[in-house]
């Protein structure tokens, strides 16, 4: 397999993933204190909104390449 067929694949794959999904979500630690022996520390979920034109683009671009390897 070379690496045109590996990057094609990869990009359908992360195409229907962005579309199934929609986005993922990540922790981010805002603040963060030590008093004694105490701990104290505030963590926000953020959550990255995948546009659905990005997904489609992904996997059309992937296609495509699948299409020109075959030549």
């Amino acid at each position: 397999m070379n690496a045109r067929k590996l990057v094609a694949l990869l990009l359908v794959a992360a195409g229907i993933a962005g579309l199934v999904y929609g986005g993922f979500t990540y922790t981010k630690s805002s603040h963060d204190a030590d008093l004694g022996p105490f701990e104290f520390a505030i963590k926000n979920k953020e959550r990255v909104q995948i546009p659905v034109w990005a997904s489609v683009g992904a996997i059309v671009f992937g296609v495509v390449l699948l299409a020109v390897g075959k030549r």
